[in-house]
């Protein structure tokens, strides 16, 4: 026996050689040592004269204690070498081992029978003598130093993490072994610290005071200024400070894992505190200790999980020995096996108890928490347990919380489930496990693909893709269908996301059959899934998106999409006996995903919609963007002809394959000597060209042209030769024809009319890319458009495509003269030849034909344009005499046009030659056509071309129009505010005053205020006053002259009433008041001054309905009159959410500092208004005393000569035509008293006290409103001490919140037909855990984290 107690002892000797000896616990992490060979030897002749020593004390037999130290001799060797988490094997034995005791385990914890018949509870803190004493020890990083060294805490060190955690951790349970109150409680400062408290546990009240008592004392010393805390503060250091805080508790565990852990005491009083704080109603208490917490409990999974396994060694080592014969079996080893089986058993059942009570206490209670960031790091953490510890957590007991939170309002929390759905689901042995979780909440991950946040659809597709992988039938063919259409999406990680499944789906999946195919041509793979690509490109029905539908399959089919070798073989090859030949329809559609895919190699870039735009392409993607260019030069040189002669008749196909040369490398054309190549494209271009009258053919073919004709490059020539034969004969053809043509006179012959359109049409088409100067066309072409204006009886399309021709001849030309080297005589040419053509344009703006009007609109807002005076910048200002300014008749034909042909009814706009109703497609070209008028017109208000008051007719349809202008008009009015604030408030007044002028004409002099008219003007107003923004210092001078205005305009006519009724347009002051909000307090006082200049005595005293357009829009000018009664009630719903707001009591102060800068900052605008004069003495109503705060009421009354009263002053003849009575006449009884007293008349005196007198009655409302309001207030105050004993009343922190959301008799019978069997270990009752009776009751609000749809479905 002692020869294999010698050789255990040797075991243990092996084993400790390479493991590193804790060292002191004044030694900081940076100069961690490791005991030498000299130490080693010592340490280890000790462990062997004691284990000599029990076995001579028991003659070669161990005592029935002993045995106990040699098996945990053993279990720390076979723990260290077997009870490993892949992720930590480079940690060969935990730091709390210590090799000071034979039986290092419980040397320290005292862990045995003893200390299980006495175990702790959690939540009961054990008490020690030394804890009246914690805090006097210090330590090094994060420790307090004796000798008269500053303290670290541990929180600095964290913070500042210039130290391995590693390091920090092997201090805190060095300085544990020696005083463990003294540790725990900086741990328990640790906790405090990280959540943004200045207070600090000392060792008295760790000693004397419960948990639930401590973090009260926490609560109340909680004195942040801000809401923010460690966890939510931006910045490096704070996102670095969260990852190292996760890391802190994990590797704590981990490093105490042998031991410490089962001391009953750390983890007993570490789980209590953080159960505690994590019923707070502290955000940031119960946020940080949430993460502490289930942090502790991801690391308590991994601890369980290395005991499962260690036991499973265990178990399988204790069979294998059992088995053996009975000479082999070694009896002691047996029961060493058996004894360490238990001992892990028991640790297992510790870490349930402690998982059981964290799950329990904090994740049962705040995964459903008022806050997101706190469910999303229960669902996250959630999520690590069962895809680290399957065996226990994969069941539906813990599924049903992730597929209940996929509900959650917020996307955060949804993407945090979706994530740890996606961990689940990549392990196929994992997900075949989910097949009941995926059977309940297939439908709503499905109704995720469309959730209102991108990110949160990118994922519910990823994870559908994931649930593709692991089965097939999981989802149906709704289901799949439901995501297919992403794939068109204009957000392009959704379509992207979509793109790879269907890929995964329809492309992934080869039969036995396929394996033997070649792989390229007809018959290949490839043939066969882009026939599949083109099937589900039509059977989508979008047919116009095909290069959508590339770019979302780009990324994970890029191989398939570049077989152009394949594409070209399904086009140009004959199909083999037995195989279906496409269809002319399919084969346009493999004609577009090919252009499609070749656009997409060679420009590298998302289509127009899905991407901010072009990002810089790395080294090897420049490298294969080069490659894909070369190999389709190389390969479409030689089958564009023939598909273009293949398919030359055929306009779609035609169009698309004509735009494949702009992708060329024409390099390859010499250096491949394919020349001969490149004549056979020219003429099969030609071919085109001469059949097609097409425009969008036509237009290609230019373009085609256009690429090709490059000087650069070798082959220039050849194409120069060609486009310029081309040329010439359309140029000589089209003379020869209009000669006819115009010398038949009226009748016309229809074979003529057709060549002379047709060769009109191919030369506006070259037109437009080529430089055709040396043919003059414009002599022809004018020529052209001026016979058709004498006669009128011009074909349409003749004259369309002639104004065109002529506007490029006049762009053309003006981009020659532009060159500073251009002969003078160009210039008057251009000059004669733009004013001729722009007064033939105004002429045809009166023709029959919509369609010739609408050209003759665009043509001409076009020239405006470009001849306007910014011709002039960037250095030309020789093109001076080039600059045309229309004049008001242009301007008020161009107005009319854009008003009789823009701002129309859908069904007005019929133009389909059948008198039937269009289609839609037809609709939505007319509307699109509709928006390119209204968009050239409004380029001349911003450019200043047309006077901005013009767009007043513009501006009053921005309501009635709205779905089809209103982002035009709305970006119209922007530009205008930035050129002239001013003029633009003008032009926003006009529109509104030109509205309400025809409701009047409409609906005769009575205004119905009801009316849906007058509520229509009244909403526009609104609308406006909302684009004035914020600031209201930078509009102030538009805004006061918008009032000025509208005063003006409403008191401009008299009463049809005759003498005592209002005016005829006094109800508009109701619109304007909707504009008195954008006004500043000064401005409000100067406004209603100039109001009070055009009201008489009688109207003042009128509270008549008719009268009340005028009283609202005084009552809107009142300073102060919102801010002040709103300020009270405003008050109480700022301490009504947060305690905080006792910080903003010395408003008053600074209330009445920024009213004096404000008061004087509006000397700078006094000086625009002081130009006017009050020439006109007239008896008004004197300036009445306003309700103010009392921070104003001891200011400096506002003179006229002050403010704006300059600005407001009015010539004579807008003075308001009411009679208005003498003095004398008003007051007979007071005439004495003015014959003897030299003073103003007494109607003024008469005046004031009549307004005095209304301004009392509105005093005592509204003191009497303020008084039932503060009995209010103080009511509500008494509530909310009497609700929150913990808080004081001047507390800044903590801000009171409703912190859990209970789902209790609301989610009833969603558990039905599942197993929800968890870990039944219940702990006692705690003591020191913060009883729920302590906060406000729960309130059950569902709607408040979760969708409606949540309590609608059978869950479970």
């Amino acid at each position: 026996m002692s020869t294999k107690i010698a050789a255990f002892a040797n075991v243990f000797s092996n084993g400790c050689r390479v493991l590193p000896i804790s060292r002191g616990a004044v030694s900081p992490p940076s100069q961690r040592l490791y005991v030498r060979g000299e130490e080693m030897r010592v340490k280890l002749n000790e462990v062997r004269t004691h284990i000599q020593c029990v076995a001579q004390s028991c003659r070669g037999f161990p005592t029935p204690a002993d045995p106990k130290n040699v098996t945990e001799m053993i279990a720390a060797q076979d723990l260290q070498s077997q009870l490993q988490h892949p992720q930590e094997a480079e940690c060969q034995l935990s730091s709390d081992a210590d090799f000071d005791f034979p039986d290092g385990k419980h040397a320290d914890s005292g862990k045995g029978l003893a200390a299980k018949n006495g175990r702790m509870a959690f939540g009961d803190k054990g008490k020690s003598p030394s804890a009246g004493r914690a805090g006097d020890v210090g330590r090094v990083n994060g420790h307090s130093q004796e000798n008269g060294v500053e303290n670290v805490t541990l929180f600095e060190v964290v913070k500042q993490g210039r130290s391995a955690t590693q390091s920090v951790v092997d201090d805190w349970i060095e300085a544990y072994k020696q005083d463990r109150d003294v540790a725990l409680l900086e741990l328990i400062n640790f906790f405090i610290q990280c959540s943004g408290c200045k207070g600090a546990v000392s060792g008295e009240m760790f000693g004397q005071m419960q948990n639930s008592e401590i973090i009260r004392k926490m609560t109340e010393e909680f004195d942040e200024d801000s809401g923010d805390y460690p966890l939510t503060q931006s910045g490096p250091q704070w996102k670095k400070f969260r990852i190292s805080f996760c890391d802190f508790i994990g590797i704590l565990v981990r490093q105490c894992q042998y031991s410490i852990i089962y001391d009953e005491f750390m983890m007993d009083s570490v789980i209590s505190l953080l159960t505690g704080l994590s019923d707070s109603q502290v955000r940031a208490f119960r946020h940080t200790s949430t993460l502490a917490a289930m942090k502790l409990m991801t690391a308590l999974v991994n601890v369980a999980l290395n005991l499962s396994i260690n036991m499973d060694n265990t178990q399988r080592q204790y069979e294998a020995e059992r088995n053996k014969v009975a000479a082999k079996r070694a009896n002691d080893r047996l029961e060493l096996l058996l004894h360490k089986r238990k001992e892990l058993q028991e640790n297992q059942d510790e870490i349930e108890n402690m998982m059981n009570a964290i799950f329990k206490a904090v994740f049962v209670h705040r995964y459903r928490d008022a806050i997101a960031e706190i469910r999303a790091v229960c669902i996250e953490e959630i999520g690590m347990w069962m895809k680290l510890y399957s065996d226990a957590f994969l069941n539906d007991s813990y599924l049903k919380y992730v597929g209940w939170t996929m509900h959650d309002k917020q996307g955060e929390v949804r993407l945090k489930c979706l994530a740890a759905l996606q961990g689940l689901f990549y392990n196929r042995e994992l997900g075949a496990r989910l097949e009941l979780f995926t059977s309940r909440f297939k439908d709503r991950i499905v109704s995720m693909t469309l959730d209102k946040e991108c990110d949160v659809a990118v994922q519910a597709i990823k994870l559908l893709t994931l649930v593709l992988q692991c089965s097939d039938e999981i989802l149906t063919a709704e289901d799949c269908e439901s995501v297919y259409h992403l794939v068109y999406s204009a957000h392009r990680p959704i379509a992207v996301s979509a793109g790879e499944f269907l890929f995964k789906k329809l492309f992934s999946h080869r039969g036995p059959e396929e394996e033997g195919l070649p792989r390229r041509g007809r018959q290949s793979l490839n043939g066969s899934l882009i026939k599949t690509t083109v099937f589900f490109y039509l059977e989508s029905e979008l047919h116009e998106h095909g290069s959508y539908l590339v770019d979302s399959l780009w990324d994970c089919a890029s191989e398939l999409l570049k077989d152009w070798e394949t594409m070209i073989s399904l086009l140009l090859d004959e199909p083999i006996q037995g195989e279906e030949a496409l269809t002319d329809r399919q084969e346009t559609a493999l004609v577009e995903i090919m252009l499609c895919a070749i656009r997409q190699a060679c420009e590298c870039h998302p289509p127009v919609g899905r991407g901010s735009g072009k990002r810089v392409l790395t080294a090897k993607e420049k490298k294969v963007q080069l490659d894909d260019r070369t190999r389709i030069t190389e390969m479409f040189a030689l089958a564009l002809p023939l598909l273009l002669a293949k398919y030359c008749v055929d306009i779609d196909k035609v169009i698309n394959l004509l735009q494949i040369p702009k992708y060329f490398d024409l390099d390859i054309y010499t250096t491949g000597r394919l020349e001969k190549h490149m004549d056979a494209l020219l003429r099969q271009v030609w071919e085109v060209q001469d059949k097609h009258t097409d425009c969008e053919v036509l237009a290609a073919c230019s373009t085609t042209y256009h690429c090709l004709c490059n000087d650069e490059f070798t082959v220039f020539n050849r194409v120069d030769i060609a486009r310029s034969q081309l040329l010439d004969e359309l140029v000589d053809k089209f003379n020869r024809l209009l000669e006819d043509f115009l010398q038949e006179g009226e009748e016309m012959d229809e074979d003529n009319v057709y060549q002379v359109l047709s060769t009109l049409k191919k030369i506006s088409a070259f037109h437009n890319a080529h430089d055709l100067s040396k043919w003059d066309l414009f002599t022809s072409s004018y020529r052209l458009l001026n016979t058709g204006l004498q006669n009128g009886d011009m074909p349409e399309q003749i004259v369309i495509h002639a104004l065109q021709c002529t506007h490029y001849v006049i762009l053309w030309h003006l981009a020659k003269v532009s060159d500073s080297s251009s002969p003078k005589g160009d210039m008057v040419t251009l000059r004669k030849q733009m004013r001729a053509f722009c007064l033939m344009c105004q002429h045809y703006l009166t023709s029959v034909s919509t369609a010739v009007k609408e050209q003759a609109f665009i043509v001409l807002c076009d020239l405006l344009l470009m001849f306007s005076h910014q011709i002039m910048s960037s250095g030309r200002e020789q093109l001076e005499p080039l600059v045309l300014s229309p004049d008001s008749s242009l301007q008020a034909e161009l107005l009319n046009f854009i008003v009789d042909h823009v701002f129309i009814d859908q069904d007005d706009d019929s133009n389909s030659t059948d008198g039937q109703q269009e289609d839609e497609s037809r609709k939505i070209e007319a509307l699109h056509k509709r928006r390119n008028l209204l968009a050239a017109y409004c380029k001349l208000i911003i450019y200043s071309v047309v006077e901005m008051n013009t767009g007043a007719d513009i501006f009053k349809q921005y309501m009635r129009y709205y779905n089809d202008y209103g982002d035009i008009i709305k970006e119209t009015l922007s530009k205008t505010r930035q050129i002239d604030k001013v003029q633009c408030a003008k032009t926003l007044l006009l529109s509104l005053q030109m509205l309400f002028n025809e409701m009047l004409f409409e609906h005769g002099m009575g205004v119905d205020r009801s009316s849906s008219s007058f509520c229509g003007i009244k909403e526009l107003a609104r609308r406006f006053s909302l684009t004035f923004g914020l600031d209201q210092l930078k509009t102030r001078e538009a805004v006061a002259m918008l009032h000025k205005d509208g005063i003006e305009f409403a008191f401009k006519e008299l009463s049809p009433q005759g003498e005592g009724g209002p005016p005829l347009k006094l109800a508009f002051l109701d619109i304007l008041s909707e504009f008195s909000s954008k006004l500043i307090r000064q401005d409000k006082r100067t406004v209603h001054m100039y109001l009070e200049r055009f009201m008489t005595f009688q109207m003042a005293l009128q509270r008549e309905d008719r009268w009340l357009p005028l009283i609202s829009y005084r009552n809107s000018l009142q300073v102060g009159g919102d801010d002040d009664t709103m300020s009270v009630t405003s008050s109480i719903s700022r301490r009504g959410s947060s305690i905080r707001s006792k910080k903003s009591k010395p408003a008053a102060a600074s209330k009445r500092k920024l009213t004096d800068t404000d008061e004087n900052s509006c000397s700078s605008t006094d000086a625009v208004w002081a130009n006017c004069k009050q020439n006109v003495q007239t008896p008004v109503l004197m300036h009445s005393p306003h309700l103010t705060s009392t921070a104003l009421r001891g200011q400096k009354k506002m003179t006229p000569e002050d403010g704006y009263m300059a600005a407001y002053s009015m010539p004579a003849e807008q003075l308001p035509h009411h009679p208005v009575l003498a003095p004398q006449q008003q007051q007979p009884q007071q005439q004495p008293q003015q014959q003897r007293e030299h003073h103003p008349p007494a109607a003024m005196d008469y005046n004031t006290q009549v307004t005095w007198t209304l301004t009392q009655r509105q005093q005592a409302e509204v003191h009497q409103q303020q008084e039932r309001v503060s009995m209010h207030y103080s009511k509500m105050r008494n509530h909310m001490q009497q609700a929150t004993p913990g808080l004081m009343e001047d507390d800044e922190e903590p801000i009171v919140e409703d912190v859990m959301m209970s789902s209790e008799d609301c989610l009833e019978d969603i558990n039905e037909g599942m197993d929800f069997g968890t870990m039944d270990i219940d702990l006692p009752a705690s003591k020191n855990r913060r009883e729920r009776t302590e906060l406000k009751p729960d309130y059950f609000d569902p709607s408040s984290i979760m969708d409606d749809s949540v309590l609608n479905v059978s869950m479970f």
